[in-house]
């Protein structure tokens, strides 16, 4: 991720977040599907070592790469160059909002740690009934990857991420509200597809804000937050869920997710109104350092 701006010049990032985000969604359809037949074939064992080998084949293309420092020379890792990362962050309202917006995403808008009991108390069905309602936000995912080339033409990212973080946020009290379970599974869809455009135009915001010797950090603060904010969504599903049923959790937290968005949008204007024209050089840039430092 640090590298892409190098690899396919600033004018094609979005075009290349879109890309990436058909290879995951790629992944995330067709590896369960693999893993399942595996298993019903030969059993867990030969798919696990399926899984060593194929990231054995990753590590090895990796180490096959050449180095890629920053141009700009960045920082040799370490806590400082850390904090250095951390503090690049204070007064860059545009890019505190692709983390703040995708927090709340995570937080309310998906109540994936439900599935089972509603697809149990809401629809009426049991396992199979829950893989059809991870699947249909995979699937819509996929979908709305495919078809993502349009996301080339927009100019005010910033604004797209808060129609589609509202997409993803009314999509759920609307698959959870009634008991219709096939209304369910396109609702489920919606948000999968709106997930992806809001992941291509934060991505688009941070890879052109951040300069080359500091995005690897600020990456890694996007990864943190994408692989932490669902973990503490189910968390608090569950917990609201144990309070006032599931149904109710999942509604409540798909409109305190709209909600959120409309008070981001009032706080940071400057995320809103974000175009690329927006992304000059930051002022504060990295030390310079003799060239060990990596993205």
């Amino acid at each position: 991720s640090a590298v892409t701006p190098e690899l396919v010049g600033e004018d094609m990032i979005t075009a290349a977040s879109a890309l990436n985000q058909i290879l995951f969604h790629v992944g995330g359809v067709s590896g369960p599907a693999l893993a399942g037949i595996v298993i019903a074939r030969w059993g867990i064992g030969p798919a696990y070592w399926m899984e060593v080998g194929a990231f054995g084949l990753a590590l090895l293309m990796l180490l096959r790469m050449r180095r890629l420092p920053p141009p700009d020379g960045g920082t040799r890792a370490g806590v400082a160059s850390i904090l250095e990362g951390l503090r690049f962050l204070r007064g860059r309202r545009a890019l505190q909002g692709t983390f703040l917006i995708d927090i709340n995403a995570m937080v309310f808008g998906m109540p994936r740690a439900l599935f089972p009991e509603l697809a149990a108390t809401v629809f009426g069905g049991g396992a199979a009934t829950v893989g059809l309602l991870h699947s249909s936000v995979a699937v819509g995912g996929l979908v709305g990857a495919v078809t993502s080339g349009w996301t080339g033409r927009v100019r005010h990212a910033g604004r797209a991420v808060l129609w589609a973080v509202a997409g993803w946020g009314v999509a759920t009290p609307a698959f959870a509200a009634p008991s219709y379970l096939p209304l369910a599974l396109v609702c489920l869809a919606v948000a999968g597809a709106s997930d992806v455009v809001s992941a291509v135009f934060r991505n688009t915001i941070l890879q052109l804000t951040v300069p080359a010797g500091l995005r690897g950090r600020l990456n890694a603060v996007h990864i943190s937050v994408v692989a932490g904010g669902p973990r503490v969504g189910d968390l608090e599903s569950g917990l609201v869920a144990s309070a006032v049923g599931p149904q109710v959790s999942a509604v409540s937290g798909g409109l305190i997710c709209v909600a959120g968005v409309a008070l981001l949008a009032r706080l940071l204007p400057d995320f809103a109104r974000w175009t690329p024209a927006d992304a000059a050089e930051p002022a504060i840039t990295p030390t310079p350092s003799d060239g060990a430092g990596g993205c």
